[in-house]
C-alpha cells in the first residue's frame, strides 16, 4: 500500500513530516498540492478520512480566506471545497494518506498514528 503526502516544500512542518516518514523507511508518493491540487472528489475523500468539515481543513490566516469572503458562515460545504480546489494555498498541510486513513502533520508526529 502506498503512502501519499500532500506536500509544500516551502513549509517547515511539511518538510519535517516528509523527513519523519523517510526516517521510518517510507518513501511516500509526494504530491506538491500547490502545483497539483486535489480534485473536488479527492478533497471530499480526504475530509471524510480526516473526519473534518471543510472549514476545519482551511488555513484561515491566509489572505485569500478573507479576500474570497470565506469567513461567511452561510457558505455551503460544497462552496468551501470548491474554494480550496481553486486556491490550494488554503488547504492545511501536510496531509498524509495511508490507505483509507489520513492525518495532518501538525505536529509531524501525528502521522505516526496512521502508519
Amino acid at each position: 500500500m502506498s503512502i501519499v503526502i500532500f506536500h509544500n516544500p516551502r513549509c517547515t512542518k511539511s518538510r519535517q513530516t516528509l523527513q519523519l516518514l523517510q526516517e521510518q523507511g517510507i518513501e511516500p508518493e509526494v504530491i506538491e498540492y500547490l502545483n497539483q491540487p486535489p480534485s473536488k472528489t479527492r478533497l471530499k475523500q480526504i475530509l471524510k478520512m480526516l473526519g473534518m468539515q471543510p472549514r476545519e481543513l482551511m488555513r484561515r490566516n491566509e489572505k485569500e480566506y478573507k479576500e474570497l469572503g470565506l469567513v461567511d458562515e452561510s457558505l455551503t460545504q460544497e462552496q468551501l471545497i470548491i474554494a480550496m480546489v481553486e486556491n490550494p494555498k488554503l488547504i492545511e498541510r501536510p496531509i498524509v494518506i495511508n490507505g483509507d486513513r489520513a492525518a495532518i502533520g501538525r505536529p509531524p508526529e501525528n502521522v505516526l498514528a496512521i502508519l
